[in-house]
């Protein structure tokens, strides 16, 4: 069965395709690049480096862009469904929801209209032991934006390891990020034919626990580590 993958860059939406790739026909990526950070859907920081992770998947994407206006940004997704269904022919869209009634309903209305199968592998699933399952599967995936108290700017950039979900636990945040505490960024997994490198990045900071890291020039590893 051909699937697409709602695709961001960050962990849910690269561990979701990781988990799905045997059980479906990966055809496509979709993403949507949001022109504000109050988008309710999509990721925002360094949305355009996908385009760098779907050559190393070497999986087609459909990139479009979106106001990221509430509910108005619902029909981008759609025409980009439309653009999935007629030129990969797919019937099933993968996303990596986890815990949001909001996103995940949304998708799944559109699915329904349609006539797609909707897909969310990372459903519910426990958070601290879902971050444990991207350090064992060997997915390095670095902090890239952070909206939570107790976080601050030494957490743009950090790579999810053990020592940071055991500093992430003490703060009582969600540890999947999913209300919003903070997103990501993949730089390797198994998928990938290369390994990224950031080059140039820098942090930008909206008050003590609110802000971004912006990556601006990033390369490939010739050697995958």
């Amino acid at each position: 069965m051909n699937a697409a993958v709602l695709f961001s860059g960050g962990k849910d939406s690269l561990f979701s395709l990781y988990k799905e790739r045997k059980k479906y026909n990966i055809s496509c990526l979709i993403s949507l690049k949001p022109k504000t950070d109050a988008s309710y859907m999509f990721h925002y920081p360094n949305i355009d480096l996908v385009k760098k992770q779907a050559k190393l998947l070497n999986i087609p994407l459909i990139f479009i862009k979106t106001k990221g206006e509430k509910e108005e940004e619902l029909k981008d997704l759609e025409k980009a469904i439309k653009m999935a269904v007629k030129k990969y022919k797919i019937k099933a869209l993968i996303s990596g929801a986890l815990a949001s009634n909001y996103q995940k309903s949304r998708i799944e209305k559109l699915c329904k209209k349609y006539n797609l199968k909707s897909v969310a592998p990372l459903w519910g699933i426990n958070p601290e032991g879902y971050l444990e399952e991207l350090i064992k599967n060997k997915f390095e995936v670095i902090i890239t934006g952070i909206a939570a108290d107790g976080l601050n700017q030494n957490y743009l950039g950090r790579t999810i390891d053990k020592n940071i979900i055991r500093e992430l636990k003490k703060l009582k945040i969600h540890l999947g990020f999913e209300g919003g505490e903070a997103e990501t960024f993949v730089l390797n997994c198994p998928l990938f034919k290369k390994k990224l490198k950031i080059i140039k990045a820098e942090k930008q900071m909206e008050n003590d626990c609110t802000g971004k890291l912006i990556i601006k020039k990033i390369s490939l590893l010739e050697n995958k580590i």
